[in-house]
């Protein structure tokens, strides 16, 4: 007798477990779904069940059928921004999330640069963290970050939780992404919702899939777990564990800073960040979907013993915004620390990716762009440098010329130029050359960069394609 109540009260408990819908971590309690959108729902419920979804918004209910599995999907419509709403899941059993928002929701994803909280790394402090981070209290600002995970194979989902900006949370969610969407709640004023998705030290190919990275032969990628050698580093290991999870995830768009760990493999970035950014898009299904990014920073690669230029990876990724469409560079090349892979000037890698936001997607007027190299001419024993995107005047930043100017000849060695300007062109020349035919700025390792145009740095740039 004891044995069958035993084994009744363990079936009803496994039905009740069953019965209950269930959803990936992050669809919680305080999320942000995307505004006046089809935001996309999924989870696992009874298997071959009736699921209801009701949302408090307009008090609609939405019906679907899980499958052989349990496995169900919808799309519900959003409203303009606002709430705090409640929407309740039903298979016979509710489940009831409250306090969700509904307002602008972007992912934010790369390596530690991305990653680094505003209370900083271990002798890495954020610049003005401590006074933002005491301001940081707003209930219409949430941050998910999603907890380190790397897998052979993709799973379907994250760990994490939906918490609000305030001194505490912000210390421990990533100050970029922060500065980020401090900046979009500013000027929007709607609810802002970011997921960070980020491991410090990956490598592009770690947030690609296998297929992806077949155009890429260099990039191994394992055959089995066995093959997993670096947590961070290895092929496919974190789109898996990290990005599959919130593929589809209906949101505005993505912010990324990573490159650092590809510095050494410069060549291929481009065309590697380019087929990773239409993979993304491909498998979200939200069309061309807004894609900014970081510029890395300057930094001496040759105290970590890289012997290689890292404004070759910079090169690179000035290329993506040429070749993919829907996609912008923050430059950075004021913000670096030559001593340190890790910044301080976080607010400033931020708030850049926020004016591209602001300025091409959300179509705020008034807002300058990243004036860029556009190319050069050479007249007698000078050179002429010209940018597009340069509405205003080019200047230096620190003074009346820049002694980060460089000049060759066609023996392709380079020697320190003066520089001056007059509109928005940058004038050369050098005695040691009577015959120019290369220029270069701030082109290497380690450079404060003082060209600006419009209050933003231009970046780091060259006129020619030689190996050294």
């Amino acid at each position: 007798m004891k044995r069958t109540i035993l084994l009744a009260i363990c079936c009803i408990t496994s039905l009740a477990s069953i019965a209950k819908v269930t959803l990936p971590k992050m669809f919680g309690e305080g999320m942000v779904l995307q505004q006046s959108s089809k935001a996309n729902l999924w989870g696992e419920a009874r298997k071959s069940s009736t699921v209801k979804v009701t949302t408090s918004w307009d008090d609609r209910t939405y019906t679907t059928r899980s499958d052989g599995e349990g496995r169900w999907r919808m799309a519900i419509d959003t409203p303009s921004a606002g709430g705090p709403y409640v929407i309740t899941f039903d298979d016979g059993e509710k489940t009831t999330l409250g306090d969700i928002l509904v307002g602008e929701v972007w992912v934010c994803s790369g390596q530690s640069n991305m990653e680094m909280p505003m209370k900083g790394f271990k002798g890495q402090p954020v610049e003005g963290a401590v006074i933002d981070c005491l301001h940081s209290t707003d209930p219409q600002l949430r941050m998910f970050t999603v907890k380190r995970n790397s897998q052979f194979a993709p799973v379907d989902t994250v760990s994490g939780s939906w918490l609000s900006a305030c001194p505490p949370h912000t210390r421990d969610f990533s100050a970029t992404a922060y500065y980020f969407g401090r900046e979009l709640r500013q000027v929007l004023q709607v609810p802002v919702g970011l997921i960070v998705t980020s491991w410090g030290g990956s490598a592009c190919e770690a947030w690609m899939t296998a297929d992806w990275l077949r155009a890429f032969p260099d990039a191994k990628v394992p055959q089995s777990a066995s093959d997993i050698k670096s947590p961070n580093r290895t092929p496919t290991v974190l789109f898996n564990g990290m990005l599959h999870p919130l593929v589809g995830y209906t949101m505005r768009g993505v912010i990324w800073y990573q490159g650092e760990d590809n510095v050494p493999r410069h060549p291929t970035y481009a065309a590697m960040l380019g087929t990773m950014v239409q993979g993304w898009r491909t498998l979200w299904q939200q069309g061309d979907f807004p894609f900014y990014y970081c510029q890395i920073a300057p930094y001496d690669y040759s105290l970590i013993d890289w012997d290689v230029n890292s404004a070759l990876l910079r090169e690179q990724q000035a290329l993506v915004e040429r070749q993919v469409p829907n996609t912008g560079m923050a430059v950075l090349m004021d913000a670096g620390l030559e001593y340190g892979i890790h910044p301080r000037k976080k607010r400033e890698a931020g708030e850049r990716l926020a004016l591209l936001a602001l300025g091409k997607t959300y179509d705020v007027e008034g807002i300058p762009e990243f004036a860029r190299y556009e190319g050069v001419e050479f007249q007698g024993d000078t050179a002429v440098v010209r940018f597009d995107r340069s509405r205003e005047w080019v200047y230096f930043d620190r003074g009346t010329t820049s002694e980060l100017f460089e000049i060759a000849g066609a023996d392709k060695v380079f020697h320190p130029a003066k520089a001056w300007i007059n509109r928005n062109r940058v004038y050369l020349h050098s005695d040691k050359v009577p015959h120019p035919v290369a220029v270069r700025y701030a082109f290497r390792n380690w450079a404060d960069g003082d060209l600006f145009c419009d209050g933003l740095p231009v970046s780091s740039f060259r006129s020619d394609d030689w190996e050294k």
